[in-house]
This record gives structure tokens, C-alpha cells and sequence, in this order.
């Protein structure tokens, strides 16, 4: 059994919660980003809600989709709000690419986290406030263009959802900046799309990594057509940001190489074979294998951690 797996185990087997471990580790779940490809990550944390095992991590970090897909995990809502990922209604309305002609934003985050998570699918902001995991939603310093660890926004339901807005504002398709305190905040993935580094130097010593792209999918740097279309944008609303943008390829490289040197580390990936899900995908299909893909392959990797009979010969 690997460490992570290892430590998992024992926490459960003790039921110890955050502030009240018999070990020094620090154990942390990292959730990747990517929009629609989120659908993956959700259903990872479903797996995760079903085994018990979130009272084991001591914080939960999550970029740009990762961090939505959180929330719901801290709230102990993530098997039971999964569907909006292939509801229609849901997501033809926070994403509609028709509303480009009008100069309005193709991807509507005020609507999914100011009334689809508190009039129709309402999130529970107070059990995320009381969680004794922390949660650190993660998003880009428009102005410099460095990760930002916002957990101490999310302290009240107002923050929260201002955190949750930041983490989700990409570039471009869901309108300006976000601002909080005066500081202004782009889509977490345009410099962190797996918040290994923020976890890292806050302490982490163990990780499982939700991951919404599978092995042989890479990060590919901007392409002319996207360089022309959002080096504007950039440097309208988001000067600091466009050069961890344009050296995106870089930052994924380096963010695989952390996860894949560091001693005490499970990734969970979507399998071989598996849908490749755009941005903006809004497929009832597409979406819900994604979600159900994720669903078994976090079971895969995380049942042995609760019944080592299911671990693979």
C-alpha cells in the first residue's frame, strides 16, 4: 500500500478530524481545473463523499472548476448536486456561446453561483464555513499575475461566493475581472491549474490530486488565433496575467513534475480511452460519462484505503 493510501487508512481507522490527529502529516487534496472538464473532478469527489474519506484530508484546494467541485465536497453535496454538470437547463444557461454577439459573457458564473447555488441547487455555505478541513479556492493576481490562496476571503457566504467567482473567471469568455478588496482576479488555471505549489508551501506532505486530464493529454501553449484574440483582453484587464498565460505550457510541465517527484503523492486520472471534454462542452452525453468515468476511477484508486480486500492483487 503507498503512503497516501497508508495514511488514509490509519486516519479513518482512528476517525481523527483536523486538530486532532495522532500524526504531523498533512494530508491535502489538490483539484484540478478546466471548465467543463470539471465533470471529471466531480465525480472523483463523489467517490470520495461516498468512501467517508473527506474528514481525513486536513485541506482542500481547488482551481477554477476544482474549486466549485470543492465547495460541493465540503458541503457534503457533491453525489447529490452532480447532475447539474448534465442537467440542460443548468449548463445552457451559465454557458451560451451566442451571448458573444452581444459582448456578453459566454460563460455566466454570476448566475451559476449567485442563483443556481442559492435558489435552485442551494449550496450549503455554512457547512463549508464549518468544515474543520479548510478550504482554499485559488485564483490569478490580475496584476501580477502570481496564485492567490483566497481562503481567507471565504470566511462568511458573501466571500465564498466572491472567492468562488474568481476562481471560475476565465479569460475573455466570462467577462471582466473579479474583484474583491480591491484587488482584481482571473481564472485560477492561467497560473495554477493543480494548486500544487500554493498546497506545498502551506505544508503539505501528503497529496491526492483529482485530475481532469487524462495521460496522454497535454497542455498546449496559446495559439496564434488565441494570442490575437486575448493579448487585448489581457492587457485591458489582466496586464499581470498574460505572461503566466502565454507560458502556460511551462507552469503544466512544472506543476507535473512536482506531482510526479514528490514522494507521498496519488493522482487520480479520467482512464485511457475516455472523452476528451472541452472548455465549454455542454453535452448531456459527454458530460455525464465524464462524471460517471471519475466516479470509477477514484473508487478504483481510493477503495484499498478503506477495504484493503479491494486493492489489486
Amino acid at each position: 500500500m503507498d503512503l497516501v493510501s497508508q495514511l488514509l487508512r490509519d486516519r479513518l481507522r482512528s476517525a481523527s478530524v483536523p486538530g486532532r490527529r495522532a500524526d504531523d502529516a498533512r494530508l491535502v487534496l489538490l483539484i484540478e481545473g478546466g471548465s467543463s472538464r470539471g465533470a471529471y473532478s466531480s465525480g472523483m469527489t463523489v467517490a470520495i463523499e461516498r468512501l467517508g474519506l473527506l474528514p481525513a484530508f486536513d485541506a482542500v484546494y481547488g482551481s477554477s472548476a476544482g474549486a466549485l467541485n470543492a465547495a460541493w465536497l465540503l458541503c457534503g453535496r457533491a453525489e447529490s448536486t452532480m447532475h447539474a454538470w448534465w442537467d440542460r437547463t443548468i449548463m445552457r444557461t451559465t454557458i451560451d456561446p451566442r451571448r458573444a454577439f452581444s459582448r456578453r459573457p459566454v460563460v455566466d458564473t454570476r448566475f451559476l453561483v449567485h442563483t443556481v447555488y442559492t435558489e435552485i441547487m442551494p449550496m450549503g455555505f455554512q457547512e463549508i464555513l464549518d468544515s474543520p478541513v479548510s478550504f482554499h479556492p485559488i485564483a490569478t493576481d490580475a496584476s501580477t499575475g502570481r496564485p492567490v490562496d483566497l481562503a481567507a476571503v471565504a470566511r462568511s457566504r458573501g466571500g465564498l461566493q466572491a472567492a468562488l467567482r474568481a476562481s471560475t473567471a476565465m479569460p475573455l469568455l466570462a467577462g471582466e475581472p473579479v474583484e474583491i478588496e480591491g484587488r482584481r482576479y482571473v481564472d485560477a488555471g492561467v497560473s495554477e491549474a493543480v494548486p500544487v505549489r500554493t498546497a506545498l508551501a502551506l505544508g503539505a506532505t501528503h497529496i491526492v490530486a483529482l485530475r481532469t486530464r487524462r495521460t496522454d493529454e497535454t497542455s498546449t501553449a496559446p495559439s496564434r488565433g488565441e494570442r490575437m484574440l486575448l493579448s487585448r483582453w489581457f492587457a485591458r484587464n489582466a496586464p499581470g496575467a498574460i505572461e503566466p498565460w502565454l507560458g502556460r505550457q511551462a507552469l503544466r510541465a512544472q506543476e507535473e513534475r512536482l506531482l510526479s517527484t514528490h514522494p507521498a503523492t496519488l493522482q487520480i486520472r479520467p482512464p485511457l480511452g475516455s472523452a476528451r471534454v472541452g472548455r465549454t462542452e455542454r453535452g448531456e452525453r459527454v458530460l455525464r460519462s465524464a462524471v460517471d468515468a471519475g466516479i470509477q476511477a477514484a473508487l478504483d484508486s481510493l477503495s484499498p484505503a478503506v477495504d484493503p480486500a479491494a486493492a489489486p492483487l
